[in-house]
């Protein structure tokens, strides 16, 4: 009877996993694991990847009456189709799979919004009203991740070497660069920054010290973290120029939400070029919005 199977949510996050099942009011399952081995380029990988995780976590004898995924690096509508259409064939119920970030509106229970993610990199979300879907951002360290941690470490780093250029004295952004790089001094970042293997993670992990040195008063730092949150700002823009709804921004992601001196550099410079626009933390975990798309395959056209 698929009143007895769950709806099934996955949010497969950039380094860890979040499965949660319900039935009515019911949680049936709820497991977190890391994303290792999730590869969403191969559509026949991340689909047998998806359909073990689903198999395993279930309790035995329970299958899903519908598996909503919100999937790390599904960029492009078509590969996110593509999987969709692999996974629904593989479980035999109905399936959707969208791009991470576009949990967050549905997780946030609303019905329209857009989404702005600001973690190790950073990407914004949301839909024209025909209910096209839209995406900025999120083109990695090297190019983009305004915001992120990973690009506020690039432009932090720009900046110290800047500011060596004019002959400056080496100021508190640049000192604990130096200490956190582990390097002798500021022309040393250049080649601890391009020695990394995994750049958003290797550099995003010093984001810390970008903060802790305007705390201690690095006009540097501060203009970094400015300059960040109108960038991240300015995602929103650009959802807004193409026809999305921006009248609600529900905001995710650690190291925005972590920040408040970012998160607040953001929301004036929304107010500045976007004053409708409603920014809100999301509050809740981000699998409640593909429990919620889960629960909506399950509805009878119409209602």
């Amino acid at each position: 009877m698929q009143e007895f199977r769950p709806a099934v949510g996955i949010d497969v996050g950039g380094t860890k996993t979040h499965l949660r099942a319900v039935t009515g009011t019911e949680t049936v399952a709820d497991h977190v694991r890391t994303s290792h081995g999730w590869r969403p380029h191969d559509p026949a990988a991340a689909t047998e990847w998806l359909a073990a995780l689903v198999e395993e976590v279930l309790p035995a004898r329970v299958a899903p009456a519908a598996v909503a995924v919100g999937a790390h690096a599904c960029e492009t509508p078509r590969q996110c189709e593509e999987i969709r259409r692999a996974l629904e064939a593989r479980l035999q119920v109905p399936c959707l799979v969208v791009g991470d970030a576009e949990l967050l509106v549905p997780a946030a229970g609303l019905d329209k919004g857009a989404a702005l993610v600001a973690g190790t990199g950073s990407v914004a979300v949301g839909r024209r009203a025909d209910g096209t879907p839209v995406q900025v951002g999120g083109w990695g360290a090297v190019l983009g991740d305004e915001g992120g941690a990973a690009g506020l470490v690039r432009e932090a780093a720009r900046a110290v070497w800047a500011a060596h250029d004019r002959g400056e004295d080496p100021d508190p952004l640049a000192r604990l660069l130096v200490a956190s790089f582990d390097v002798p001094e500021v022309p040393a970042l250049g080649a601890a920054l391009e020695s990394a293997t995994d750049l958003s993670a290797e550099w995003g992990r010093h984001a810390p010290v970008v903060f802790e040195a305007a705390e201690q008063g690095s006009v540097l730092a501060h203009r970094v973290i400015d300059d960040g949150g109108r960038a991240l700002a300015s995602l929103v823009e650009r959802l807004a120029a193409r026809g999305a709804a921006v009248d609600d921004v529900v905001v995710a992601g650690g190291t925005i939400l972590s920040r408040p001196a970012l998160y607040s550099a953001f929301a004036v410079a929304l107010t500045h070029t976007l004053p409708l626009a409603r920014p809100q933390p999301l509050q809740v975990a981000p699998v409640e919005g593909a429990v919620a798309f889960a629960r909506s395959l399950l509805r009878p056209a119409g209602t």
